[in-house]
């Protein structure tokens, strides 16, 4: 294995699993996982109608714990997500998945995102993310799952007829993230009154659970009527309102200067080098907010091939454990379990703005004893294989000497294997 396809792996992928074929040419291995179709076949496909439908059902019967619907269905949807990411053949992809969700975070605080958050990830979020910013960001914003999280649902135009009948108002949860964190970013200077503007545009969209099929509803009678003005546009009531000011907020020029900004640091070093963001940034702005243009830029920036810095979080350092062992999914039942024993409960962010992207955010000696912990007790699956191949065939030449020295020297081979798990070259992609 050469250096290159190392970083193919490590940087850009989840970590190479077991002995599977080497690359041949590593830029167009993960250039053809843009172009291709994603290969993720779940057994049973979450839906925002099975997650609503148990939402429902647990709201009628008010259920302990053990026996929500939506608990159970949410469980078996999460196994389903992270043992795909261990099998994947297209992990460049996947990752790619995993940064939008968190760039769009749903989380479990909220209790009803439960049922839904999956089918956020497969009807928002993978259909996008070698498509236009544009759709995605469409996809998300009527999406149940983040109606619900950021109350929108719930949010009445004053001057509506709802909301002239029963006193409820605006909420503004949503507008503000999606300006914030999802598109412009503070970058546009835009005003406490654009939020509010733009919250009016965003009422009425709302979620149905009481009709079959329960799903996204637009509620003109809860929509504020009038042009509503947005960073200086205009926009029209009604839904079509909400639709041309997505579509505006997608393409602006500081959405794509905040996109490049997130995706360079995801894929390149925690401070994102000027030079590679403006490159990305000018990807976008002229493919429109091409998301597969994008990534395919990332890949043939030189910076991008440089050695890792980037810590992995606990989800990619599990998964990439897992696929170096490799071990059948199946045989690890509580992965979701160990995410959060790790301080990385799966679609749980603690805030809207999603887990961190920055090695100090990680790498605090109370989660890096975690790590060890964990490393120790996962290492006894090594069964009698030989630690310095498994270490050859994940790392290549970004084993150090030393590592390697160490692992030699251990006195078992799960000592061995905590080492490799716990060495900086594992840690770090």
């Amino acid at each position: 294995m050469d250096t290159r396809t190392a970083h193919a792996l490590v940087r850009f992928g989840l970590g190479r699993r077991g002995n599977e074929p080497l690359p041949a040419d590593p830029t167009a291995w993960l250039l053809d996982q843009l172009r291709q179709p994603d290969p993720t076949r779940l057994d049973d496909p979450p839906t925002t109608v099975k997650g609503l439908t148990a939402l429902r059902e647990d709201r009628a019967t008010k259920p302990p714990p053990g026996e929500s619907q939506a608990k159970k269905l949410f469980q078996a949807q999460a196994a389903a997500q992270l043992a795909n990411a261990v099998t994947t053949p297209a992990p460049f992809r996947e990752r790619l998945v995993w940064f939008w969700t968190n760039h769009f975070v749903v989380s479990l605080r909220r209790g009803e995102c439960t049922a839904v958050a999956a089918a956020f990830v497969e009807e928002a979020i993978r259909p996008h993310v070698t498509g236009r910013f544009g759709d995605m960001l469409l996809a998300v914003m009527r999406h149940p799952a983040m109606l619900l999280y950021l109350d929108n649902a719930g949010s009445f135009g004053p001057d509506s007829p709802v909301g002239q009948k029963t006193h409820r108002g605006l909420n503004e949860n949503l507008a503000r993230e999606c300006l914030e964190l999802h598109t412009v970013s503070p970058l546009a200077g835009y005003t406490q009154a654009d939020v509010t503007s733009f919250a009016n545009i965003l009422t009425g969209w709302s979620v149905e659970l009481k009709t079959d099929p329960p799903g996204f509803r637009y509620r003109p009678m809860a929509h504020e009527p009038g042009v509503q003005t947005v960073l200086g546009r205009q926009f029209p009531p009604d839904e079509e309102g909400g639709v041309a000011a997505l579509a505006f907020l997608a393409n602006h020029p500081a959405t794509h200067r905040f996109l490049a900004t997130k995706l360079v640091r995801h894929l390149v070093a925690d401070e994102p080098p000027p030079d590679a963001v403006r490159k990305i940034e000018a990807v976008l702005r002229d493919t429109h907010g091409n998301l597969g243009a994008a990534s395919a830029a990332l890949v043939k920036l030189d910076a991008a091939w440089q050695p890792g810095t980037k810590l992995r979080t606990p989800m990619e350092l599990l998964i990439a454990s897992v696929r170096a062992l490799d071990v059948s999914p199946d045989k690890i039942p509580n992965m979701v379990g160990i995410l959060g024993g790790l301080g990385q409960p799966l679609w749980t962010a603690p805030a809207p703005n999603g887990w961190p992207d920055r090695a100090a955010d990680w790498a605090a000696p109370e989660a890096m004893l975690r790590r060890i912990d964990w490393a120790s007790g996962f290492a006894g699956r090594i069964g009698d294989r030989d630690v310095l191949d498994i270490s050859d065939a994940n790392l290549g030449p970004l084993l150090r000497p030393e590592t390697r020295e160490a692992i030699r020297r251990a006195g078992s081979r799960r000592d061995a294997m905590t080492l490799l798990l716990t060495s900086p070259e594992f840690q770090r992609r």
